[in-house]
């Protein structure tokens, strides 16, 4: 899909879509409970392919308009099943462990690239355990039982690593610790897990190095209702940097979503500066966006970027230079300088990345052009061109 934008501003009021984070661990709870109702769902790719997957799990799933009623997995009953994880690393590496419980043979597939994203933890664990981890171009394929203890765990790559264990630990009869051997980064998104799981009736204990799970414990029923989402609501938001006049309603103020640090990052990039993405990488394409628009900046904390949809920095530096941008990259920092931009004189690549396909189409309000790819907003955030459209920004999709 080809989406050309007319220079135009954005005016008026619109509520955030809902967490696409928050939606994937509260239906992973739901699941595993004997019946709880999860509302305010917007089925996303990235959050159909959980939908699926938990369905093929054994889960009793009913859906209607934006409530999804789940429940009735057990993870030890599970059988040998293929889950289709599409293009959603959330649903894979969040998965991975709980399917991990059942010493049932199981394969994942999905999109080639998926594949390609680091399940090095996971592997690691296989491992020492004598689990088996094929790992394929196109697949996994897993075979063993998950054992209780003591998991080391770099905590400079993906949290979802942790989040995966976090669901799956304490249904096992002995007590675990996930053990840090390095700084934790995106933390925040950890904390999400820890909360979400707290809401289903699983307590985990935080320590200085790591987190208790007590094994034993059961998930309970609980009805919720997914927040909006800060990690799109930005983009949105971000309209006012670019003269526009929008209100984003929708968003809880006491979130434990990482990315409400938006906030305070837009107030300070009229002036420059420097900016540590470590906690926040979905905002990195967002950021490096309107820098370029407005004074530049220094990123810091940019290397597990590669490990998104697209390798983030270099996909945006390649982007932006078609505006102008002058952007330096090296292994943990992007810069971008200070340079007046003009329209592109050739079609954008989405680079299949849904926050790159967002993050152009703001520059595209302000000098005109057209993305190619654009589908990729589906995987988050499949009602953005809608939503934007409804706020002003003249937009043609052909």
């Amino acid at each position: 899909m080809t989406v050309y934008i007319k220079p135009s501003k954005a005016c008026g009021k619109i509520s955030a879509p809902p967490s696409k984070s928050m939606a994937h661990r509260a239906l992973i709870c739901a699941a595993l409970s004997n019946g709880s109702e999860v509302s305010n769902i917007a089925l996303s790719d990235d959050i159909t392919a959980t939908v699926n997957a938990l369905k093929v799990l054994g889960a009793s799933v009913s859906l209607n308009g934006d409530k999804v009623t789940i429940g009735g997995i057990s993870p030890q009953s599970i059988k040998k099943v293929i889950i289709n994880a599409g293009e959603s690393g959330s649903t894979l590496r969040f998965l991975i462990p709980l399917c991990m419980l059942s010493g049932a043979d199981i394969t994942f597939i999905g999109a080639s690239r998926l594949f390609r994203r680091d399940l090095s933890v996971y592997e690691k664990i296989a491992k020492e355990q004598g689990i088996v981890f094929n790992l394929s171009d196109s697949s996994l394929h897993i075979k063993g039982v998950l054992r209780a203890g003591e998991y080391s765990v770099r905590g400079d790559i993906s949290s979802q690593f942790v989040s995966g264990l976090m669901f799956a630990l304490p249904l096992l009869e002995g007590d675990s610790f996930i053990k840090f051997d390095t700084p934790v980064e995106s933390k925040p998104y950890i904390e999400m897990t820890v909360d979400m799981l707290k809401h289903f009736g699983i307590h985990i204990e935080c320590k200085n190095d790591g987190y208790y799970i007590e094994g034993g414990q059961r998930y309970k029923n609980f009805d919720y209702t997914v927040e909006g989402d800060y990690s799109n609501a930005a983009f949105l938001d971000a309209f006012n940097l670019l003269d526009g006049s929008v209100e984003v309603g929708g968003l809880n103020p006491d979130s434990t979503q990482g990315d409400r640090i938006y906030k305070e990052y837009f107030k300070t990039l009229t002036s420059g500066g420097s900016y540590d993405l470590s906690d926040c990488p979905d905002l990195a394409p967002l950021l490096f966006a309107l820098s370029a628009e407005l004074v530049g900046a220094k990123f810091t904390g940019t290397a597990r970027l590669k490990i998104k949809e697209s390798d983030r920095a270099s996909s945006m530096s390649e982007e932006l230079s078609k505006f102008g941008a002058k952007v330096l990259v090296s292994e943990n920092e992007l810069e971008i300088k200070e340079t007046k931009l003009h329209s592109p004189s050739v079609p954008l690549s989405s680079h299949n990345d849904h926050r790159v396909v967002m993050a152009l189409s703001l520059l595209l309000s302000v000098y005109g052009g057209e993305i190619e790819g654009a589908e990729a907003v589906n995987k988050s955030y499949p009602g953005f061109f809608k939503d934007i459209k409804s706020l002003g920004i003249e937009v043609q999709i052909k």
